[in-house]
Parts: C-alpha cells; structure tokens; sequence
C-alpha cells in the first residue's frame, strides 16, 4: 500500500518511527520494538472493538478516552501489570509529543491524551542472591567439561559486572580488555557505551577460558553450543539448569527464580553492602537516574539494621503540648 493512500495517522506513525526514532534518535532496537508492540496492540484492540480498519485512521479519529479504554483493556482482558500498562503508556506519549509538533493545530485533542496519568502500583520487593546462594550456584557447573566452563565463567562474569543481559548477549571478544587493567565495554541503553572494571579473579579465569577458546575479534564473547550468538532466553536456560542443581545443597534458591535480572540486582546490592555510594552504583549498572538505583537503599534490611543501632534512646520524658493563648487552642481542637 502506498503512503498516501494511508490515513493521515499512519503516515505520522511511519514517519515517527523511521524519521524520528531511527534516523534522528537513534533509539535502540529494544525500544524499536517496545514502540512497535504497542502500536500493533492499540490497532487490534480498535479494530475489534470498533470495526474501524487501521490503515484508515485519522489523528482525530483516536482520542483520550479511547486510550484509556485500550490501557483498561490490556490490564482486564490481556492480564498485564500496571507497570507493563504504563510501559505502553509512555509509548503512546513519546509519539504525542513527537506529533504536537507536527500538527500544532490538533494541540488541544493531543494535549488530552498527553494527560492521561499513569497509573501508581506498589514496587515488588528486589529479589536478589545471598552470599551462600552466589557459592551454591557458581559450584553447580562441572568444570571438567568446556561447557560446565563456560557456564561457570558466563555466571561469574554476570555476577561481577551485573550487565543487562541484552548487554551480555551482544558482547564481541574485542569488548573485553584482560591486561595490566581490566574491564569490558559494552553499548547499553541509550546507545551510551561505558566500561565496567573486572576483579583480578575475574580477569584471570577470562584469561584461561578464552585461551581455550577459537578466538575471533570480531566474534561474540559468549556462545551456545553451535557456536553461535546466545539468545536471552538461552542465558535463562543456563541459569535455570543450575539453579535447580544448586538448590540441593541451598534450599533457599527453591525459593528464588534465578533470572539475568536478579544477578544484576545482586551485583548491586553487594556493591550496596560492600560501602560503594549509590552514585557510583548507578554508573557501575547504567542507569539514566539515581531514582532508578535508590530502590537498593531499600531492599538492604542489613544496612536499616546498622541504622537502628545507631540510633540512641532517648531518656526525656513524655509530655503532652499545652497551647499558650486562645487563638491557638482553637486552631488545636479544630
């Protein structure tokens, strides 16, 4: 179908996602992708639920309260969070802001969806891995086979680094440095590259797993076993197989489901413990706020303990506040 045969919205959605998003932002694939779902979404529930085709639509044609019935609609019908509604949400509000700009005659219709709040949830608590866990699940690799080697050097290096695990699939040979300094470099979030220092430990296990390895400059760091890319969903397989291992000589790992994500949040919590400011944190992680990084200030119940030691009680004795004139006896019994 050609452009303009298309309704005056898809034409701006094409141009936001190729002009705006690729060209000028240079977004990362994962948002890309995010952007897209949502869009794919928003158009199947319009379509059922109005008969209206999406090639079809105008600016017009979508406002507030159909958006809010699509975000009701996929927490109802589809089940997802409220975190996942407002994922969708901000989307949504990314193409608005982008398309305020464009038609600044349609402000007043596009304003009333830029309102649109999202919605408040209550934060699951972080679930990361004790130091008795971390030894249970860097044991369960058998290091005498290359694969329990790789598994091994693939855990020790997620739990040391703590990088996404979009940032671990994607890493070449040549992102690793194993010299007199070592550290990996890797494109995160943002298209922003940093560099994440390795321990001595860490650096000289690299050392003899890549000696063995068939080595590439230009190959990825990590591969399954045909020797390709790892998938996200293969590095999930890994730590499943031996977290389930691990759980017979750690009962507490039953408990836990050991994904990518929970490793990063267990290198930043031992970060956290080991006095490192929550400042350096989140540029160890990559985050883009602090706010994001603030969330392990309140997972640490160690580091609340230590603060309530701290804390002296006090031996004064208890007395009730009495008001000293008329006017401020009346404001108190109000």
């Amino acid at each position: 179908m050609k452009l303009n045969s298309l309704g005056n919205l898809a034409k701006h959605i094409e141009l936001f996602f190729v002009s705006y998003l690729i060209n000028q932002k240079s977004v990362s694939t994962h948002t890309i992708a995010s952007y897209r779902d949502t869009f794919s979404l928003l158009y199947g529930f319009i379509q059922t639920s109005s008969g209206q085709m999406p090639d079809a639509l105008n600016i017009e044609d979508i406002d507030s309260e159909m958006i809010v019935e699509f975000l009701n609609y996929l927490e109802t019908d589809r089940g997802v969070t409220a975190r996942t509604r407002n994922q969708r949400l901000a989307g949504l509000r990314s193409f608005y802001r982008y398309l305020i700009i464009k038609c600044p005659h349609l402000s007043h219709h596009i304003q009333r969806i830029l309102a649109i709040p999202q919605k408040r949830y209550e934060p699951a608590l972080i679930i990361f891995l004790n130091e008795s866990e971390i030894e249970a699940l860097l044991n369960s690799p058998d290091q005498s086979t290359p694969m329990g080697r790789r598994d091994f050097t693939l855990i020790l290096f997620l739990l040391q680094t703590g990088l996404r695990v979009s940032e671990i699939v994607s890493l070449k040979y040549s992102d690793v440095k194993l010299d007199c300094t070592s550290y990996v470099t890797c494109l995160g979030k943002g298209r922003k590259k940093r560099s994440t220092p390795l321990t001595k430990r860490t650096a000289k296990i690299m050392k003899k797993w890549l000696s063995e390895q068939a080595i590439e400059n230009d190959g990825f760091l990590f591969k399954n076993a045909r020797g390709k890319q790892f998938s996200v969903d293969g590095i999930q397989y890994i730590l499943t197989k031996h977290s389930i291992a691990a759980s017979q000589f750690c009962p507490s790992l039953t408990k836990k489901k050991v994904s990518p994500h929970v490793i990063r949040h267990t290198t930043a919590m031992k970060l956290l413990t080991a006095g490192v400011d929550i400042t350096t944190i989140a540029l160890w992680l990559g985050h883009e706020s602090i706010e994001t990084t603030k969330v392990y200030l309140a997972a640490d119940l160690k580091m609340k303990e230590e603060a309530l030691k701290k804390v002296n009680p006090t031996n004064r004795s208890h007395f009730r506040y009495k008001p000293s004139n008329k006017i401020l006896r009346f404001l108190e019994s109000l």
